[in-house]
This record gives C-alpha cells, structure tokens and sequence, in this order.
C-alpha cells in the first residue's frame, strides 16, 4: 500500500507530537480523509523526512506523533532555475506541477511582452500561494523532501538582472541549435520559457545579450508548459539524475 505523504511548514522532531496548523490538518482530515492509526510520512522542506502516526483527528484538531527520521535525498546533480513565463490558469499550474515532479531547483514566475496574464500586485501575492501549494502537492506525490524555491513573480528584464548561473538557455522557435549540442552545465543551468504568445525579438536579443544561448525544440513549435516540461525532462536525461 502506498504511504502518503504530508508537508508541513512546521518544526518536526523524533519522539515528539505535533497539532498540524490549519491548512495541513484540513488536507490531512478532508482531502486525504485519513483516520487515527494511520501511518504517513511527513516533511518539512529541510531534507530527510519522518514516519509518523496519526494520534488523534477531529473537526478542531489533527494530531501527529513523529517518530524516526529519515535521511532520504532525491534531489537532481543539475540545478535547473525555471524562469517560467506566466500562462493561463491551469497551463501554468500543469507547468509548476510537473517541473516540480522531474527535479527543478527554481521556479520564478516571469512577466513577458506578449504575456496574455495581467496580475496586479494584490494578484501576484494570490498566485504565490496558489503556486506555492501545488509545489508542496507535486512534493508530496513524487517523493521529494525538498521544494523547490518559489520566487517572487518577476518582470522579464528583472529575471534578466537576477543572479543567475553562468549557463543560460532560451526556448525560441525556429532556432536551429538543440539541447543536445549544447555545452553541459557545472552544476546549474538558468532556463527561460516564453508565453503563449512567444518572445518579441527585442526579448530575444535582450536575453542573447546576456548569455543566453537560443536554442529551439526541432521543427515543432510547442506549448508553453509543453515546453517547460519537455526541457526539463530532458536536461535532466542529458545532465542530470535522469540519464
């Protein structure tokens, strides 16, 4: 039987009980539906995870009783920073999601040209947490102790000013050059995936005039998230935990 598995943002000790804060104990109680007497594993995000039982759940409370620790890693060699152009509702979502599930260390949300997503700042902050919950999910299923980091939606010249590694890759159509010839990263790689709209060319040449290096996906224009996660997977085929 699968054991799941519970993130939460609090201190977890050996031998020590817990009273899960408000949103992992409604998951735990009513998404999960699980009972007292059932095992978990629960994270925290500061590596290794713990066993623990289920001591008590009711409307007002869940209780948890940790137990051993584990010190179990399964995050990538290959540092993967996402700048990831901001899609529609669930393409971004699918995006977060499934990166998250293949390995990728950072993720900023990135405002583009030709982004068809207008956030206000009130937004961004609502869009943070949403995004934030569905790393912690996506964590949960794919048996990663670690989330990746989540930064702050940034504007596409801010992502371009931000301290990023020394290998840098665009996704544009039509460009000839492939992942597969391209120079393997010491360690990190910054990748930054256009919007559904695509790059404007002042973007592109704005990104080439940093270092980043244009790189297309064969004689096929894909999807925003299609693309996220096609360069991701293979990335970590080529350099990473996947080859």
């Amino acid at each position: 039987m699968r054991i799941s598995r519970l993130f939460v943002e609090q201190e977890l000790l050996e031998n020590t009980c817990i009273a899960l804060e408000n949103e992992a104990a409604h998951y735990l109680r009513s998404v999960l539906r699980l009972k007292t007497g059932f095992v978990l594993t629960v994270f925290n995000g500061k590596g290794g995870e713990f066993s623990a039982t289920i001591e008590e759940v009711n409307r007002k409370t869940v209780i948890l009783k940790i137990a051993k620790w584990r010190d179990i890693n399964t995050e990538s060699s290959l540092a993967i920073e996402l700048g990831l152009s901001v899609s529609r509702g669930e393409r971004m979502d699918v995006a977060i999601q499934k990166t998250t599930e293949l390995g990728v260390a950072v993720i900023t949300p990135v405002i583009t040209q030709h982004c068809v997503v207008k956030l206000t700042e009130e937004r961004r902050l609502q869009r943070h947490s949403h995004w934030q919950s569905i790393i912690y999910r996506a964590c949960e299923q794919c048996g990663r102790n670690v989330p990746p980091v989540l930064n702050v939606t940034l504007d596409f010249s801010d992502w371009l000013a931000s301290d990023l590694p020394s290998s840098r890759i665009i996704f544009e159509p039509g460009k000839t050059e492939t992942l597969k010839g391209y120079a393997r990263p010491t360690g990190r790689v910054a990748v930054l995936i256009g919007p559904e709209g695509g790059f404007s060319q002042q973007e592109v040449i704005d990104a080439e005039g940093i270092g980043c290096s244009a790189l297309g996906f064969g004689p096929r224009v894909v999807r925003n998230e299609t693309a996220a996660i096609a360069s991701t997977a293979a990335m970590q085929v080529l350099w990473g935990d996947m080859g």
